[in-house]
């Protein structure tokens, strides 16, 4: 079994780091095995570790104060989550649920915050890892407000092709639509009717087998962006960008907390 130190190498941030500092942060480590359906943590709880998720796929929840729920982001493997939280020492924005039987890094969170505080390029690594996360949420908030369902599941689509230059693809769905409906913004039957929609668009669906039959024609209806980069095995997200617009835009999107609290 490889080392946890091998195990976080290839995960971006922590391939930034110095030897000796991924030497540290990994001993503060320990794995972790998760069954779907499993909660991970929960939204508002204090951060006892931070996560790197290397088998599977995991769902963070955001839940209103009615109770009602939808889902933030769906991740996959050779992802960090929760990294704000975990630096800040906030409680945790979004809960999390394994999708899948899922392995994951769980690294504690006081401790990696000593490290840090004492190593500025760690401190550099962890943020430039951070933006990542805020980035692909920040996008989200974006489409949701200037895109329709059926462009937002056209540019979901499209992010699953694995060849750039391709000009059809066949693939499976990487979760189920129950799932998929939430997290671009819409109900199940809305989903239903973005699929029949995107006909017109060559997209040819069978139960989870998505065939795209003309990608430039359903590239130019969505508005995809390019290029793509792949954020774990399932999910392929836009180049990032800067590390102070990813900052700047979360900090301006998030509630202030009242001091003293």
């Amino acid at each position: 079994m490889r080392s946890i130190e091998a195990m976080l190498r290839p995960v971006p941030g922590f391939a930034e780091l110095d030897g000796d500092v991924l030497e540290r942060v990994a001993a503060y480590g320990d794995m972790a095995e998760l069954r779907a359906g499993e909660v991970l943590f929960r939204q508002g709880t204090l951060p006892a570790s931070l996560y790197v998720l290397l088998d599977g796929q995991i769902s963070l929840t955001g839940t209103t104060a009615d109770a009602s729920s939808t889902i933030i982001d769906i991740l996959g493997p050779k992802t960090s989550f929760v990294m704000a939280s975990v630096l800040a020492d906030e409680p945790y924005l979004t809960g999390a649920e394994a999708i899948s039987n899922s392995r994951l890094v769980r690294i504690a969170a006081e401790p990696l915050r000593a490290v840090i505080a004492e190593r500025p390029n760690a401190a550099m690594a962890m943020i430039r890892a951070m933006s990542a996360e805020l980035g692909s949420m920040t996008r989200q908030v974006v489409d949701l407000k200037v895109r329709v369902a059926t462009q937002r599941l056209g540019t979901y689509l499209l992010s699953l092709v694995t060849d750039p230059a391709a000009s059809r693809a066949d693939f499976r769905l990487p979760v189920s639509k129950g799932l998929l409906a939430p997290w671009l913004g819409c109900r199940a039957e809305n989903l239903s009717r973005a699929f029949m929609s995107l006909r017109e668009f060559g997209v040819e669906t069978h139960g989870s087998r998505v065939t795209l039959h003309d990608i430039s024609r359903l590239r130019a209806f969505a508005g995809a962006r390019d290029p793509v980069e792949t954020r774990g095995d399932a999910f392929t997200r836009p180049i990032e960008p800067p590390v102070e617009k990813v900052l700047g835009d979360a900090f301006r999107l998030r509630p202030r907390r009242p001091r003293g609290i």
